[in-house]
């Protein structure tokens, strides 16, 4: 078994250059709040409204912008606000639904890309080597407290030069587990 550190992916969104002008005006540009474990990858200081059918959320938009406009929550959030989101891989956006997305200058209907984001463990070509894994093998991690141990099945490996090691789970499955921000897990082969 191998460590691997795990952290809480909250609720978020990815959007496009466009959008991003659509929702904050002309010219906007996300502004760093924080970087984030992912290289080049960071939380701005620019929040959405997430609005479905039965409810709205805030979310906070994560940077760069991307080349597909991405909605990411939990499965008990995509309940609150009416929306079937099924879980998939970040980027599998084919079928998915849509919601609309409301800033401060505008408001955007997205056709789809509403998601719960299939729990995932990004490794370097290096790492996945010495573990003994490969890009999109499919593994357990053990995780959790006293009282709350649990592994997590049906986790999908991503490979990368451009990854830092590091497990990505969303807020339901952090609850079960009872896991508070990042903690350490093990990797099952």
């Amino acid at each position: 078994m191998s460590k691997i550190l795990v952290e809480v992916s909250a609720r978020h969104v990815h959007v496009t250059e466009e959008a991003l002008e659509v929702l904050f005006g002309k010219g906007a540009k996300l502004t760093k709040k924080k970087d984030l474990s992912q290289p080049g990858q960071f939380a701005s200081n620019e929040k959405v409204t997430i609005v479905g059918p039965k409810g709205e959320m805030a979310a906070s938009i994560l940077g760069p912008e991307r080349k597909e406009n991405q909605v990411e929550v939990s499965l008990t959030e995509a309940r609150k606000l009416g929306i079937a989101a099924p879980v998939r891989e970040s980027g599998d956006l084919a079928g998915t639904p849509g919601c609309k997305l409301v800033g401060p200058a505008g408001e955007l209907e997205i056709e789809n890309g509403v998601i719960a984001a299939k729990r995932h463990i990004h490794l370097t070509p290096e790492t996945a080597k010495e573990i003994g894994v490969e890009d999109k093998q499919i593994v357990s991690v053990a995780v959790g407290g006293e009282g709350r141990k649990l592994v997590f099945g049906d986790v999908i490996v991503r490979v990368s030069p451009n990854y830092a090691p590091a497990m990505h789970i969303d807020t339901d499955e952090s609850n079960a587990a009872g896991i508070a921000g990042a903690t350490e897990g093990e990797i099952i082969l």
